[in-house]
């Protein structure tokens, strides 16, 4: 029997006041090589991870398995040595020139019937997983549904905050692991963690803190999130 969906787990970085790029977008890598190790040793743990284009387009890559460790203990548990590595896009409006194309992961693409078009009959994408909405917006839930179907229990998700308000508005999150990174960015359209129309206080989703760790000028928190059943 196959779980409802995979267990689903974000990853990000950000600065002291709550900013995960610049007002101008760029690529995010305020983080030490202690952070990208961490977030090395999430994707390592997952069967997929999962971002959206706009992460997908300011970084131009995705973040691969590369520890010798981490590719062993994948070995030994039965894994490739890279998860699946997913794009979420409703228009799927991507430059099949950019370095992930050809980076050795599985790609597979994640968005609506018109955004599939485009990509039918090439090689960037291993699959391309369609589900739609009547309102033609792609269905989380049932591309999720699916996903454990496929044997992805664990999943990793990377960005950015559209994705992640999706994820939360839907209660479709498990658990989070934020990086607190030693620097202001400010600005009122550099994006956060969460973006989307927000939540009220009193309906927001609530978090219960694991663990917290310090190393150096880093602090990473672990967070699950409060269910009613919890």
């Amino acid at each position: 029997m196959f779980p409802y969906r995979p267990h689903t787990t974000v990853v990000l970085a950000m600065s002291v006041d709550g900013k995960i790029a610049d007002f101008r977008r760029s690529p995010a890598r305020f983080g030490s090589r202690v952070d990208k190790a961490h977030l090395e040793k999430q994707i390592a743990a997952a069967d997929a991870v999962l971002f959206g284009a706009g992460t997908l387009t300011a970084y131009g890559t995705t973040l691969t398995v590369t520890d010798p460790t981490l590719v062993k203990l994948r070995a030994q548990g039965g894994k490739p040595p890279q998860p699946v590595h997913i794009v979420t896009t409703h228009s799927a409006n991507l430059n099949p020139e950019i370095k992930f194309f050809k980076q050795p992961v599985r790609r597979w693409l994640l968005t609506t019937t018109q955004g599939a078009f485009s990509w039918k009959g090439r090689s960037e994408f291993q699959q391309i997983l369609v589900f739609e909405t009547p309102r033609r917006e792609i269905d989380i839930p049932a591309a999720l549904k699916h996903l454990a179907t496929l044997h992805i229990t664990r999943l990793v998700v990377l960005g950015g905050g559209e994705l992640v308000a999706s994820l939360l508005e839907l209660d479709l999150i498990d658990e989070l692991w934020v990086t607190v990174c030693p620097l202001i960015l400010g600005g009122n359209t550099a994006p956060t963690p969460v973006e989307g129309k927000g939540f009220l206080s009193d309906l927001a989703p609530k978090l219960q803190l694991l663990e917290v760790h310090t190393v150096e000028q880093e602090v990473f928190l672990h967070y699950r999130l409060q269910r009613s059943a919890d």
